[in-house]
């Protein structure tokens, strides 16, 4: 017997790919504003209407059996396209030319970013910028939700369903005061790094992970001694002494002088660091995401 399309509710999708995005059903509920028992009902009675269990529920949580593994991704574009559907009519309703929705690492709004925001704000002074600075797999599932447009990530991030374009190139050097002994090395080899205290990003970030990915090819530990959420903490605690840090060139620049810090290259491990624009299907986009892929991907 074929399914009643009618019966599909959309608030009831939503809360279901809130509910696997968190692994808890409570947790979707309160994401949505409905109440545990209102949302298990929904959930129920879309199972009821499909005909089999679509969530496992366990003391852990939820994870989607694999009937709910063949609905989420149908899910996922529904909601998503109904979010692009309800910011687009917010535009129009404020009458504004558009907003550019677009979340990006700490790497990009530390490093090439804001100047490339600012030759997009020129060419475009009608547009609303709303931007939101995030490590890059919340910015791949804000795309993947519909919840942004655009992101800015780092290459070694999943982002499955996404087209990605390299938007970005930089290198790795490393960051130490300027009195250090290691400040005339030229360059540091990898084992010697590893065998200082580091400051870094948490350990879940884009670029603290290629860091690990090194230090495992090399059979080091990683020594963070300190985690931080910015270019200007990590290169303050440098500054301190509590550390040294691996980091872009371009984000790292900025202190140097400032804090008496000086940058060195970095032998024994992959420097190149590409960060990429990750996106759902081009035709989709915004007259507004459109405009800035063009600026920031010229050769896509």
């Amino acid at each position: 017997m074929a399914i009643n399309l009618n019966r599909f509710d959309l608030t009831t999708l939503r809360l279901f790919v809130a509910a696997v995005d968190t692994g808890s059903l409570t947790a979707g509920a309160e994401r949505l504003d409905v109440s545990l028992a209102a949302a298990s009902k929904r959930i129920a009675e879309l199972e009821a209407h499909v005909g089999t269990p679509l969530l496992e529920r366990s003391k852990r949580g939820v994870v989607p059996t694999d009937a709910g593994q063949t609905l989420l991704p149908h899910a996922v574009e529904m909601v998503a396209r109904l979010e692009q559907l309800a910011l687009a009519m917010g535009d129009v309703r404020r009458g504004t030319g558009g907003h550019l929705r677009l979340w990006a690492n700490t790497s990009a709004f530390g490093g090439f970013l804001p100047a490339l925001l600012a030759r997009f704000a020129q060419a475009h002074p009608q547009v609303v910028l709303d931007l939101e600075d995030a490590i890059s797999e919340d910015a791949v599932r804000a795309v993947a939700r519909g919840a942004a447009e655009l992101a800015v990530i780092g290459e070694n991030t999943a982002a499955e369903g996404l087209q990605t374009l390299v938007c970005h190139t930089d290198e790795l050097v490393l960051m130490l005061p300027a009195s250090h002994a290691l400040a005339t090395a030229a360059p540091v080899p990898l084992h010697t790094l590893l065998a200082h205290d580091l400051v870094a990003f948490g350990r879940t970030t884009s670029l603290t992970r290629q860091l690990a990915a090194a230090a495992e090819g090399a059979h080091r530990p990683l020594r963070i001694r300190a985690q931080v959420r910015s270019f200007d903490a990590m290169a303050r605690m440098v500054s301190a002494g509590l550390g040294l840090a691996v980091l872009p060139r371009e984000g790292a620049a900025p202190y140097v002088r400032a804090l008496g810090l000086a940058l060195v290259a970095i032998s024994g491990m992959r420097t190149e660091r590409h960060l990429l624009l990750a996106l759902r299907e081009r035709s989709t986009l915004s007259p507004a995401a459109q405009a800035f892929v063009r600026l920031a991907v010229p050769e896509a």
